[in-house]
């Protein structure tokens, strides 16, 4: 049985590839725009068509996992380095190509080998669970969970906090680089634990009706966090007038989310994930709602936004993973690389956003850091703020819809 110690390298290993995720559509757009004067609609089209490779490389990338499996160290050390060195590439090194080709041969490549390090991550969780006995899926939940709402939190904030060097995206580099090493020393035990082959994958998972329910759902509620993330930059500093409070806002923001996460757990308990779940999305369709009639300085009632929005995404993170993790259990409970289809419909919705709103504020008249006209500001607000609330109302009707056990919902 194992203690806390070992587990804890799952939490670390989290935190690296939570980093590399939801921040990299907050930072790396707006950072290509501000220094290189890349286009949004160019961006946003890249970032849509990696996605679209996904399709064909997570499956390519999950065989791979699997054939690695006696070389699971060597591949994962290969794999952090390619993640480090791309975000190396992408933050802290002056494109020595035109910059959106830079930005697409970066991500490609920082894409990959977090598609290669979830997807085996997942699948070592799911073995070493099973080591674990009753109750073992729950503990590494947790601890991967919770490693991955402060991950993303500190690589959230960190390159606004670190304006002061000069240089933040490339500190940031830096600081992820230095989080890549300490990740992968801490797992470095778990990768010579014997792993269990895995049985089937991708086709177990969309064969279940109320498992392809799960993943509709998953789509359509990760959206709006999607929506918010590629623009909260743009609304702070534009819509609020605020520069420079990007980064305390962010922090704010996730560690409401890390605060509510343990709260939302126990809730569940009494009420069931279900329904819980449920109240979080209705927090958060409140608080964006209030959202879309800020203006410039309302860096208070923002503030506030921020923190119910923090908690409602809590809700998100923790028990629709949970859910479907539940479901996992009797659909395909070898299958730790089903877990791929999990991880890309999180990353599709990024790019959806990216490609469909980037475009839409360009059109507008929307330009950063620039004195934007009215309508321009509007366009900012409703796609800010109204257009996450009615996809949270779609989400909603669609997870009211599906059938749980009381398995699955606890």
């Amino acid at each position: 049985m194992a203690g806390a110690a070992p587990l804890s390298g799952y939490a670390v290993f989290a935190a690296l590839l939570a980093s590399a995720g939801l921040p990299i559509y907050i930072h790396a757009p707006k950072f290509y725009v501000d220094e290189y004067g890349v286009s949004l609609a160019a961006l946003g089209a890249v970032l849509f068509g990696l996605r679209l490779f996904d399709v064909v490389q997570d499956p390519a990338l999950g065989w791979l996992s699997e054939r690695l499996r006696r070389a699971r160290g060597l591949a994962v050390a290969g794999a952090v380095a390619l993640l480090a060195g791309s975000m190396w590439a992408l933050f802290a090194v002056t494109p020595p190509v035109a910059p959106l080709l830079w930005f697409g041969l970066t991500l490609t490549g920082l894409f990959t080998a977090f598609s290669f390090l979830t997807i085996t991550f997942y699948a070592q969780g799911v073995s070493r669970a099973g080591q674990l006995g009753a109750g073992g899926h729950v503990r590494i939940a947790a601890w991967r969970e919770t490693g991955a709402l402060l991950g993303v939190s500190a690589a959230a904030v960190a390159p606004t906090l670190l304006i002061g060097t000069g240089a933040p995206f490339a500190a940031f580099a830096a600081g992820f680089a230095g989080l890549a090493l300490v990740a992968a020393l801490a797992m470095r035990r778990e990768w010579r634990l014997p792993a269990a082959a895995q049985e089937g994958g991708f086709r177990e998972v969309l064969a279940d009706p109320v498992a392809r329910r799960l993943l509709v759902v998953a789509l359509v509620n990760a959206t709006p966090v999607a929506v918010t993330s590629t623009l909260f930059l743009f609304f702070v500093e534009s819509r609020l007038a605020a520069p420079g409070w990007e980064g305390p806002l962010l922090l704010l923001f996730f560690l409401s989310a890390a605060a509510s996460a343990p709260v939302w757990g126990r809730v569940a308990r009494i009420w069931g994930a279900k329904r819980t779940l449920i109240g979080g999305m209705m927090l958060s369709i409140l608080a964006f709602a209030y959202a879309a009639f800020l203006g410039a300085g309302d860096i208070l009632p923002f503030a506030l936004i921020c923190i119910a929005s923090g908690a409602a995404l809590g809700a998100d993170m923790t028990l629709l993973p949970a859910i479907f993790a539940g479901r996992m259990v009797h659909v395909a409970p070898n299958a730790g690389r089903a877990f791929g289809l999990w991880t890309f419909v999180s990353k599709f919705t990024l790019a959806f956003a990216a490609v469909t709103l980037l475009p839409l504020l360009q059109r507008a008249g929307f330009a950063a850091g620039a004195d934007n006209p009215p309508g321009a500001l509007v366009t900012l607000s409703v796609l800010y703020a109204l257009v996450p609330c009615a996809l949270k109302l779609l989400a909603i009707a669609l997870l009211a819809a599906t059938p749980l056990t009381r398995e699955t919902d606890r």
